[in-house]
């Protein structure tokens, strides 16, 4: 091939020919990915989702994905208890009858070849429907929408570390390969890490980590040894007087001693840009993820507008990241996979015996 990606490591000089690293298998313990390539966890608000039920649409929605050639899915947030879910449309894994319908859609995803996990949250203080929300401190999130939230007592914290953990056994149960904790966004674990939004004057406070931790642990009790736990954080806040860089690598630093195994970097969520504003560019969060992954040695996905297959191949390529998420991207085209790699010549495109057809 005529085309080549040039990435210098160390003065090394390394060439990769296009499509070489972005359609290459990658493992993370004991979970082999086809691919580079992940299918951002997206909120479907689908009205079907009746008490945290995944219905036909998520069925369809992430077979999909499968089918258009996605290494790894990543299912949408996915709450631990009714009210951590931002509104009542969204998933959840608080119940023993949430088990079958995952464990339909994860089989499907794995008849077509893909890897999926669960990413599991709770909304903390937005949750827009909640009659009581619950947070670190009683400091509500911007916005008239938005209830003035009831700051987590010590034994309402040790409860709601036990729900991760319980929701993780759930996902284990259901199938998944792999689960991500949902630290970024302005969500709860997020809210206890940053200094914008835990006021606590417990060890809670004290010690801005020590929630994600626990939830941490909880979770990987319930997970095999051998299945990576991936983290999403948000790398900057934008908010005036928000965390940098330099705060969430800390953060890391102890999630990873705790049990992460891969970091998913995005950034934003905790409330409404200050003078600092985040970008409106492909790839404008790639130097987060590679900050991260440079000071801790530990993969990374890298995330936002990075649906050009170019930029996608070029961002593996030249190190920035181990894995990039697609999010839009593949909202717009759910074969986005398959056409990534045609567009980047690769023999082997993983087309549907079905629809070969459509492509001679």
């Amino acid at each position: 091939m005529s085309f080549a990606c040039i990435s210098t490591n160390n003065s090394k000089r390394v060439v990769f020919h296009l499509g070489q690293r972005l359609f290459s298998p990658y493992p993370i313990k004991g979970l082999q990915l086809k691919n580079r390539i992940v299918m951002a966890p997206m909120l479907q608000n689908s009205v079907i989702a009746k008490d945290g039920m995944p219905g036909e649409w998520h069925y369809i929605h992430y077979l999909s994905r499968a089918i258009g050639g996605a290494g790894l899915i990543m299912m949408e947030m996915t709450d631990v208890e009714p009210d951590g879910r931002i509104t009542d449309d969204d998933l959840g894994l608080w119940s023993d009858e949430h088990i079958p319908a995952f464990a339909k859609i994860i089989e499907g995803v794995h008849s077509h070849g893909a890897k999926i996990g669960i990413q599991i949250a709770h909304a903390g203080r937005k949750a827009e429907a909640a009659e009581a929300p619950v947070a670190p401190s009683a400091i509500a999130f911007s916005g008239s929408r938005y209830r003035m939230p009831h700051a987590l007592t010590a034994d309402e914290i040790e409860r709601t570390v036990q729900l991760f953990g319980d929701a993780a056994r759930r996902a284990v149960q259901a199938g998944v390969d792999t689960l991500e904790l949902h630290g970024a966004h302005g969500y709860l674990i997020h809210q206890f890490q940053s200094p914008l939004t835990n006021k606590r004057d417990d060890e809670y406070g004290e010690d801005l980590t020590r929630f994600g931790v626990q939830v941490i642990q909880a979770v990987k009790k319930e997970m095999p040894a051998d299945m990576p736990l991936f983290f999403r954080i948000s790398a900057v806040e934008y908010a005036d007087g928000g965390y940098d860089i330099d705060h969430a690598i800390r953060l890391c630093e102890v999630y990873r001693e705790a049990g992460v195994d891969v970091f998913h970097v995005s950034s934003g969520g905790e409330g409404p840009p200050g003078q600092r504003k985040p970008g409106n560019y492909p790839g404008y969060q790639v130097p987060f993820a590679r900050s991260i992954k440079e000071a801790l040695n530990v993969p990374v996905v890298a995330v936002g507008m990075l649906e050009d297959p170019m930029l996608a191949d070029a961002v593996v390529s030249n190190g920035d990241a181990d894995l990039v998420a697609i999010g839009r991207g593949m909202l717009r085209d759910p074969y986005w996979a398959t056409h990534a790699a045609i567009a980047l010549k690769q023999e082997q495109t993983h087309i549907p015996k079905q629809y070969e057809r459509a492509y001679l």
